[in-house]
């Protein structure tokens, strides 16, 4: 007789009786509960769909109660979830600055002449030069990448650096 009982959730024909019997009530009873913006029929949906993925471990006398406790857990995991984002919303970001005015335009200007150094270079010592300065690949990967011995990667390297220190006196002292 259990094994029948087990089977009565998994029927479809069963289950649908039981999501007509419960949906509306536990609907409206986390609407009250909670109130409309935490989704209460989506919980709802939810919670039949946790019962049907664990019909065949759930009795049918049972089947009202796990219904119930399933909605209200989620409902109350929305709720915690939404106090986290309301505090998150809370924290402003950092709108200002420690730096001077003076020193972002000078850093602006870097980058604009540091850019175009870069674009100076020939196109095999600045793929060298960035896969190795900007990605952080050692020597060795840079190589493998481009298909060239590790020497050559390193020529390239050190050529695009040593052109780059002779257009920009800022990385003269590094």
């Amino acid at each position: 007789m259990p094994n029948s009982l087990h089977n009565d959730i998994c029927d479809k024909f069963r289950f649908s009786k039981l999501y007509e019997k419960y949906a509306q009530s536990l609907s409206n009873i986390l609407y009250y509960k909670y109130g409309e913006l935490l989704n209460p029929s989506d919980k709802v949906q939810e919670a039949f769909i946790k019962l049907w993925e664990n019909c065949s471990k759930i009795k049918p006398e049972a089947a009202k109660s796990f219904l119930y406790k399933t909605a209200n857990n989620m409902m109350l995991n929305e709720f915690k979830h939404q106090k986290v984002v309301l505090k998150h919303q809370q924290i402003k970001p950092k709108d200002y600055t420690n730096e001077s005015p003076e020193f972002v335009l000078r850093k602006k200007e870097f980058l604009e002449r540091y850019e175009r150094a870069l674009s100076r270079l020939n196109e095999e010592e600045r793929v060298a030069f960035l896969l190795n300065k900007a990605e952080g690949k050692t020597h060795n990967e840079v190589a493998l990448e481009l298909n060239i011995t590790k020497k050559v990667a390193e020529h390239r390297i050190y050529s695009a650096l040593k052109k780059l220190k002779n257009e920009l006196d800022e990385l003269k002292r590094n």
